[in-house]
């Protein structure tokens, strides 16, 4: 194989840039509580690999909020933000033959569950409702709850929480479709140059990921949750909360980087769409 040119990753804006894609006609007036409590759900099948990479950026993006909160930086209607922010991150190493749970337990703050559902969407559910339960636990009411959802082939920025949060708290926002973007090293010189046609900084394009998703939980358990589809479990929860008239925002401020492997965990998906449609 001949060596490929350099091609640099797309950089991550350094302030967070929104698009909203809901009407603000259907917006409720009514503006929602602070988030105190944040519900970290990644799924995970065979990522024995990659799950280490992807805890170890979450837990970077944990950081910077408790950080954030220390210093009493920007929170609601401009307010200092001084009080902790709870997070539970949770792993749901489903049907896994490999070692993804041992690594993942191995790391601090992961609660871990291990099931046999073979379903992403009832992974994420899973996650979702143990994640949930703790922070009850932790004295967090419900309509102070965000999810934010991401994948074990992922890493996410150290301002992924940061950024969704100020779009909730800030902005109304009631759901964050984040972008993504692949591992050039995964990928073909033709596909590079086929992705970086599609996506112009600054123009996230509303494209609804796992990987990169936020959404309050009062949001979450209106439009039904995740359920148990195994694929596009992420898309169809959206689309309920946005026919229920929730804020949705578009935004690239916490880019997420995920594999650019060509053969998923699930049928389709956005590996299927690397495969077979990127280059269509």
């Amino acid at each position: 194989m001949s060596a490929r040119p350099a091609v640099s990753q797309p950089a991550i804006p350094p302030r967070p840039t929104a698009q909203p894609v809901t009407p603000a006609a259907t917006r409720s007036s009514a503006i929602p509580p602070r988030i105190s409590g944040v519900a970290v759900v990644v799924p995970a099948r065979d990522e024995a690999e990659l799950i280490a990479r992807c805890l170890a950026s979450i837990r970077e993006a944990r950081l910077l909020l408790a950080g954030r909160a220390a210093a009493g930086g920007p929170g609601a209607a401009g307010q200092g933000r001084d009080e902790e922010v709870r997070v539970v991150t949770v792993v749901v190493a489903d049907d896994c033959s490999d070692d993804t749970a041992a690594i993942a337990a191995a790391v601090p703050d992961v609660t871990v569950v291990e099931t046999r559902l073979r379903s992403v969407g009832a992974a994420r559910s899973e996650g979702a409702r143990v994640a949930f339960a703790r922070l009850a636990e932790l004295g967090v009411a419900r309509d102070a709850v965000w999810l934010a959802a991401t994948d074990a082939d992922s890493a996410v920025p150290p301002a992924w929480l940061t950024s969704q949060l100020d779009l909730a708290d800030r902005e109304g926002a009631d759901v964050v479709v984040g972008t993504v973007r692949p591992d050039f090293a995964d990928l073909s010189d033709a596909q590079i140059a086929a992705w970086l046609s599609r996506h112009t900084p600054g123009r996230p394009n509303g494209h609804v990921h796992g990987a990169n998703l936020g959404l309050r939980a009062t949001v979450y358990d209106a439009a039904g949750g995740f359920g148990e589809l195994d694929l596009h479990e992420d898309v169809e929860l959206v689309a309920r909360a946005r026919g229920a008239g929730a804020a949705v925002v578009a935004s690239e401020a916490g880019e997420v980087l995920t594999s650019g492997r060509q053969v998923g965990r699930t049928r389709g998906g956005y590996a299927g769409y690397l495969a077979n449609d990127l280059l269509a």
